[in-house]
């Protein structure tokens, strides 16, 4: 087990009518803020009416940012930063699931910053100061109501990169699983993969001795596997909603990447497939996982058999341990098919002809190997990319 310093200060509320509290949390922290979000679900559903009436009771007033689009775009992040500053806003309340969540981080981010907020995302600037952030999550995914990462895709070049600092954690999260009962199937199941993609990213590690994680990543992949398929027949069933929206916080908050290194070479594979193609997240995911799972997992079988085992229920013979990780890897693929996602590129409507553009982007035109399980190089991804054909 590697050293490790755990910090998750995001407070989290969670359960029915938490919402509610919104407008008494808010005001811990400003009297005036940018109220930040997505299309017309939260106006359909009644959440925006009882946003904007708890922030009038608690006496906080508000801008508001809409718009926000899947795969959030670095144009708006530049506007809610002209908002911020021109009408001295100091809080961002983000209403939304994670776009809408990254979004905000970004905003705040940029409102105190002289340049421009890209330039932290490239490397060219660190953060000194943020704005605080609050969330209200409707769409259990990404985990950013308590991470310290936010994703942004840049217009110009289609360039889709994260960025990780402890200062853009956000201050609470209110988390109402009653808020999910409307999300459509596809974008449950999107929100799944992306959930078990966190762990998953997480769980292939070189580390040894990291019993106590593997137990609590399995535990959370299996929690979700399970409750996912309840929700998809019951999309009201409240239980098997917060099940889920509690395993999408744990997934990515750091608990479970304690003492151990994880790998995120699926996710900046994906992240290339959702920033041209503009596909769901969540979807990119359950494309690229099986692929590079497939590609990489001679490198540790054992790991992969333990997979197989612990998590999709693999009884094999032991002394066939290749049959036993292909087993585990073909039970994930056939249950992202199952849920209603994806799994091959041709499926999600992507042909063939931008693999080199893409490679070269996750790799710095070749000169930057990603992934920590297995460091991966241009033709590396190239090669994964073929696989998920």
């Amino acid at each position: 087990m590697e050293s490790f310093v755990f910090s998750s200060p995001t407070k989290i509320i969670f359960g029915k009518g938490t919402e509610y509290q919104v407008g008494e949390e808010v005001k811990k922290y400003s009297s005036k803020v940018l109220f930040c979000y997505g299309g017309g679900s939260i106006k359909k559903s009644g959440l925006y009416d009882k946003v904007v009436n708890s922030l009038k009771e608690a006496g906080v007033e508000f801008i508001e940012l809409s718009g926000v689009k899947p795969n959030p775009r670095l144009s708006l992040v530049q506007e809610g930063i002209k908002l911020c500053r021109e009408n001295n806003i100091d809080f961002i309340l983000a209403v939304g699931g994670g776009s809408v969540i990254d979004t905000a981080k970004a905003i705040a981010m940029g409102a105190p910053y002289d340049g421009n907020v890209w330039d932290f995302f490239t490397g060219k600037a660190k953060l000194e100061r943020a704005l605080p952030v609050g969330v209200i999550l409707t769409i259990p995914a990404t985990g950013s109501e308590a991470s310290d990462a936010t994703v942004i895709t840049n217009e110009n070049g289609w360039f889709k990169v994260g960025f990780h600092d402890e200062m853009i954690r956000p201050k609470f999260a209110i988390m109402n699983p009653k808020l999910t009962y409307t999300l459509p199937a596809y974008q449950t199941a999107c929100g799944v993969a992306d959930i078990m993609a966190h762990v998953m990213e997480r769980y292939f590690t070189n580390v040894k001795n990291v019993d106590l994680t593997d137990r609590l990543c399995e535990a959370t992949l299996k929690t979700v596997i399970n409750n996912v398929r309840i929700v998809l027949k019951d999309p009201t069933n409240y239980n098997a909603r917060a099940e889920i929206m509690w395993a999408g916080t744990i997934a990515h908050n750091g608990l479970l990447g304690t003492g151990r290194i994880g790998d995120w070479a699926s996710h900046k594979i994906e992240h290339e497939l959702s920033a041209i193609y503009d596909i769901a997240h969540g979807a990119g995911l359950a494309i690229v996982f099986p692929a590079l799972m497939k590609y990489v997992y001679k490198h540790d079988i054992n790991r992969f058999v333990q997979f197989a085992v612990r998590v999709w229920d693999v009884d094999l013979p032991y002394e066939n341990l290749e049959e036993i990780a292909l087993e585990g890897i073909r039970r994930m693929t056939e249950f992202f098919k199952e849920i209603g996602l994806p799994v091959t590129l041709k499926e999600a409507g992507i042909s063939d002809d931008r693999f080199e553009e893409m490679a070269n982007k996750c790799t710095n035109n070749g000169n930057k190997k990603i992934g920590n399980f297995v460091e991966l190089g241009k033709e590396d991804v190239i090669n994964i990319y073929n696989l998920a054909k």
